[in-house]
């Protein structure tokens, strides 16, 4: 049996927690995480880890000549989107210079490489979006994602894709932010009031699932431009109302708003989401319901 070598970058973080517990227990992968940490977050048997930084280029060129990865899935990401605004050359440097970095190297040693974006490279006004429409980001983290992307396919690779994703929820160990989903749930459960917007709308994503739509692209060694994500085109504060009633929360407690009532940092996309039929035809890839994957995270978290 021949074996993929996927090294994950960024394997500390929401979805790259996701992709190691995935990948590490399919015996077709032989897996090497990374991350900035110096130990793993998750423990994978049949996984190794290695502390790398996507902007230590000689770091990288190190762990590559190592390891000599077939497949670089790239999880590695600036995604506060607020701190992206304020500190720019910091979003720049992670979501666009080290995609470069890491194409290059995939290019130099035949390695496909698949990155990670956004919907947030589209300016909101016409979503659910496919995977042909043209981008036009409204704040800097979405226009460092759109570089990223634009790096991975400008830089001479033969096997390259894009996958774009939106809202993921879902559960992780560790980490220093909670995602919407657990947020409301925290929230709520704690008997505090929240505001959510109503006119900023998604098709949240639910994390296991999309960890299996990566791997089926990887499987399948696809090349171009997929969507995956959550089927339901939703408003965030309907989406914390379906989350309420999957928890047995009070929604009362959820308060209608909308975009010019808080001052942001960053400008965001207000109708987004992304059409997935592209992804559902050539990977096969089938997301739970909503109701079912917020299900799978109450049982989860116990």
């Amino acid at each position: 049996m021949l074996y993929e070598r996927v090294l994950i970058t960024g394997a500390n973080g929401f979805l790259g927690q996701a992709l190691v517990e995935l990948l590490s227990r399919m015996a077709r992968y032989d897996v090497l995480a990374t991350a900035l940490g110096s130990e793993p977050r998750i423990q994978a048997s049949s996984c190794g880890y290695v502390p790398m930084d996507v902007t230590d280029r000689r770091g990288i060129r190190r762990i590559f000549q190592d390891f000599a990865p077939s497949v670089v899935i790239n999880c590695a990401a600036m995604t506060n989107v607020d701190r992206c605004e304020t500190d720019r050359e910091v979003c720049w440097n992670i979501n666009a210079v080290a995609v470069k970095d890491l194409a290059r190297e995939c290019r130099l040693i035949g390695a496909r490489f698949v990155q990670i974006s956004t919907d947030f490279v589209f300016d909101g006004n016409g979503g659910p979006y496919d995977e042909a429409e043209r981008p036009n980001p409204v704040n800097t983290y979405g226009t460092a994602k759109l570089a990223g992307e634009n790096a991975a396919r400008e830089c001479g690779l033969m096997k390259w894709a894009v996958i774009r994703t939106n809202v993921i929820y879902g559960t992780a160990q560790g980490l220093p932010r909670t995602n919407f989903a657990l947020w409301v749930v925290e929230q709520l459960s704690a008997g505090r009031m929240i505001r959510v917007y109503t006119d900023q709308v998604r098709t949240p994503t639910y994390v296991e699932d999309l960890a299996c739509g990566i791997e089926l692209l990887v499987r399948y060694g696809k090349t171009g431009t997929y969507n995956l994500s959550g089927r339901e085109l939703v408003s965030m504060y309907d989406f914390a109302g379906a989350v309420a009633h999957a928890f047995d929360l009070p929604s009362g407690l959820i308060l209608p708003t909308d975009s010019g009532t808080m001052k942001q940092a960053a400008s965001r996309p207000l109708r987004t989401g992304l059409l997935i039929l592209k992804a559902e035809t050539e990977l096969g890839f089938r997301p739970r319901s909503m109701q079912d994957a917020l299900n799978q995270l109450r049982s989860r978290l116990g």
